[in-house]
């Protein structure tokens, strides 16, 4: 079966994993994370992405980012992959693929979406067991978006810029984020949406997705068309 083409739309921000081929380690040390976000950075730059959230594990990424146009993002990743797989393999005298195929994606709808999204990629190293507190994880956006530490790389959304009028007021109310309780739900629909490249928001919001791409954004029902026969 044909792989559907990924759908982009210029300024909907855009939730992203890319893991390791059969989940193997992708990022060994501290100078593999340093490289990547190095590149990362350069690349984000180059094409136009501004970067929101984002989260280095041993063996996948998630990144939530806006492009400018619809082609930055898939510009910024191929380039980023090429560029980090050559140094991978390099310094750990290897050969062949490092990623599995493509990145994965969804578009995301701002409002509770959005913020759920950073939500979501900075609890990683938490839900993995690896931290007790996001904040006690080095390779992630947190210490940014809810301490205040300067980054190049991180630049925030207009849904975050909206939760106060200041930067330590804003700090605040995102730090309260973290104190609810996970939605399992809400959980549940960021993975199935950007493992099937569907939109993640509502209705009306997939609707319009639909309609500006040409790529339905609801999962099809499983089973026989109605009507059909077992013998056609």
């Amino acid at each position: 079966m044909a792989r559907l083409p990924r759908v982009h739309l210029a300024g909907v921000p855009e939730h992203i994993i890319q893991r390791g081929n059969n989940r193997q380690v992708c990022f060994a040390s501290d100078d593999d994370f340093a490289a990547y976000a190095s590149w990362l950075q350069e690349f984000a730059e180059k094409f136009q992405v501004q970067l929101h959230a984002w989260v280095f594990m041993t063996n996948h990424v998630h990144l939530l980012c806006t492009a400018s146009d619809s082609s930055g993002i898939s510009l910024m990743m191929q380039s980023l992959g090429r560029q980090y797989v050559r140094y991978f393999n390099r310094r750990y005298n290897r050969s062949g693929t490092l990623w599995e195929g493509r990145f994965k994606s969804c578009l995301v709808q701002s409002e509770r979406y959005v913020m759920a999204v950073y939500r979501y990629i900075e609890l990683n190293p938490v839900r993995a067991g690896m931290v007790s507190s996001p904040a006690a994880y080095h390779w992630s956006s947190y210490a940014t978006n809810a301490l205040g530490r300067p980054s190049a790389l991180c630049q925030p959304h207009g849904c975050y810029l909206t939760m106060a009028d200041t930067a330590a007021a804003r700090q605040q109310q995102y730090r309260g984020l973290f104190t609810n309780e996970s939605d399992d739900t809400m959980l549940q629909q960021i993975r199935s949406a950007t493992n099937s490249g569907m939109a993640l928001g509502n209705d009306h919001f997939k609707k319009q997705v639909a309609e500006l791409t040409g790529r339905r954004q609801q999962l099809a029902k499983r089973g026989r068309p109605k009507g059909s026969s077992k013998g056609s």
